[in-house]
């Protein structure tokens, strides 16, 4: 006989969006289910995977009122101060946004990937009316009128009034209940790592469009930085297995020396560039969180900012609707949810996607486009505010996306 376990909402996923949902969550009576694949043990202690998430202010002030925040080591939360944009090796083709311009001491914070998987997960632990299920898969999973319900590998079936899919941009989960999504594949591989150097970074973030690279710098303490060079497949498989002297030869010279002679100081991590937007965020008794939502290219670093806006949204509607006794998975509810996501991610999932394939582009008018460009944010302050507030202000989860969204259409359309 299958056993069966009844839940409020069964979560399929147990990175950084699925356990900030859950923590959202907490305190409101209503029974979650959280199924991971990882065990516990590799759930509490992440290894490092070469990623650094920027993160703004608003999403830092979801962390700290969900009690993410404080789980993290303060020596390991880094100063993001200003942000610059250059292309080609022509420092007059270079813009900045500035901190003052958004009216705060600094555009944002920089964080491990892996410790604010660590820091989640840590949160969680004392939450009441949580079970995880670690160390298994979802192996099917299905949504009708009455009820959700998940199949386990081990053979136990989970049902719930509601599932919600947090499990990567290719999210399985989301192809069982039927849901489609956009990919675009970008053709490119991005490597990322920690390097140490000669020259101060001064807290400020690069990203720089070469000849047939794009470099990227986060700065961290001050003489290191996550380094991020997004090259073709078979360079940067090249690049993976070098001896690490001539890998800091070749990255010094990447960088053209403008800090110094680089040297590595973590491992190595390659990612595939793929960009996924469903065709649906929402069906019957189902939603989407996370990257499973929207999965976004790292240029404009808003991957994890609108997966906590995502979980955000979809929990206060959820609470609202259990505060008010009415159904948690009804579909005007989850109608609302999908229509609120999509005006706050779609605009800027658009746009980056268009930068993109613009500034991955060295045909002649490509690279007359990019001038321009550059040339209009660097002279019009206006245009750079927009891009400041978006990232500094601590207001509406909708409203702060909205001015970097205009912000990188104004940039585009010219």
């Amino acid at each position: 006989m299958v056993e069966h376990s009844e839940y409020d909402i069964i979560i399929v996923g147990a990175g950084p969006a699925g356990l900030c949902f859950a923590r959202s969550l907490a305190d409101s009576g209503l029974r979650l289910a959280i199924v991971e694949p990882q065990s516990r043990q590799q759930l509490a202690e992440p290894a490092f995977d070469g990623r650094e998430i920027a993160l703004t202010h608003h999403s830092v002030h979801l962390m700290q009122a969900m009690g993410v925040w404080q789980h993290i080591p303060a020596d390991q939360i880094h100063m993001l101060r200003d942000a610059r944009v250059m292309d080609g090796d022509n420092d007059v083709r270079q813009f900045t946004i500035h901190h003052s311009e958004g009216k705060a001491s600094q555009l944002g914070y920089l964080v491990a990937n892996h410790l604010i998987r660590q820091a989640a997960y840590a949160a969680t632990q004392a939450q009441q009316n949580l079970s995880l299920y670690a160390g298994l898969r979802s192996i099917a999973a299905e949504t009708n009128a009455t009820r959700a319900e998940v199949q386990l590998s081990d053979g136990r079936v989970l049902r719930g009034r509601l599932l919600v899919a947090a499990d990567s941009r290719f999210s399985e989960t989301r192809r069982a209940v039927g849901i489609g999504a956009s990919m675009e594949d970008f053709g490119k591989t991005m490597l990322v790592c920690r390097m140490r150097h000669e020259g101060r970074h001064e807290h400020v973030a690069w990203e720089w469009f070469g000849s047939s690279q794009t470099l990227a710098l986060l700065p961290l303490n001050e003489y290191e930085s996550s380094v991020v060079l997004t090259l073709p497949h078979a360079q940067v498989q090249r690049l993976m297995s070098t001896d690490e002297t001539a890998f800091n030869i070749e990255l010094s010279q990447r960088f053209e020396q403008r800090l110094g002679a680089m040297q590595l100081t973590s491992t190595r991590h390659a990612y595939p560039l793929v960009g996924v937007y469903p065709h649906k965020f929402t069906g019957t008794r189902f939603a989407l969180v996370g990257d499973a939502a929207v999965g976004m290219h790292p240029v404009t670093a808003h991957g994890f900012n609108f997966g906590l806006l995502g979980q955000d949204l979809l929990s206060k509607a959820i609470l609202d609707a259990h505060h008010r006794g009415t159904e948690i998975s009804a579909d005007g509810l989850l109608a609302q949810y999908e229509r609120r996501l999509w005006r706050a991610t779609r605009p800027l999932y658009l746009a980056t996607r268009t930068i993109i394939r613009l500034y991955t582009n060295d045909s002649p008018p490509a690279r007359l486009a990019r001038k321009a460009g550059l040339a209009l944010g660097a002279r019009i302050s206006p245009f750079r505010r927009m891009l400041a507030a978006g990232l500094t202000q601590k207001g509406s989860s909708l409203s702060s996306t909205r001015p970097v969204s205009s912000a990188l259409r104004a940039l585009v359309s010219r």
